[in-house]
């Protein structure tokens, strides 16, 4: 696994469409960061620390409205071929705001609009509607 982002977000997607309950991820510090930014939002739960201490897992529950899956897509912006660093007044909003574009931050892990109210810039992570 080179990409562990690109890996969690596809994973939440595909369970998303599978209509899984949940998933689970290899566990890091970031993509824990990444999944609690997620649950702020709304679009999962908070994930579940799982696992022995040599290989540690991430449990995370996905949320359904009326049968729909909250997560349609999502687009993987910065890759380790090639970061993309933003400042806050760059971001923009995503879907017309039935989106979010989560950045990572000296702060955190924070989506479009923690990043605006904070003002604080950084890269630029991936897009989710």
């Amino acid at each position: 696994m080179r990409d562990p982002i690109s890996n969690l977000i596809t994973n939440i997607k595909n369970g998303s469409a599978a209509k899984k309950d949940a998933v689970t991820v290899p566990h890091s510090k970031f993509t824990e960061a990444v999944v609690a930014a997620l649950a702020r939002k709304g679009y999962v739960k908070p994930g579940v620390k799982k696992g022995k201490k040599i290989q540690k897992t991430l449990e995370v529950g996905l949320i359904y409205t009326n049968g729909k899956a909250r997560i349609n897509d999502v687009k993987r912006l910065s890759k380790p071929s090639k970061r993309l660093y933003r400042g806050y007044t760059e971001i923009y909003p995503v879907k017309q705001g039935y989106g979010s574009t989560f950045v990572s931050t000296p702060r955190g892990v924070l989506s479009d609009d923690e990043v605006r109210k904070e003002k604080v810039g950084g890269e630029i992570l991936f897009q989710i509607w």
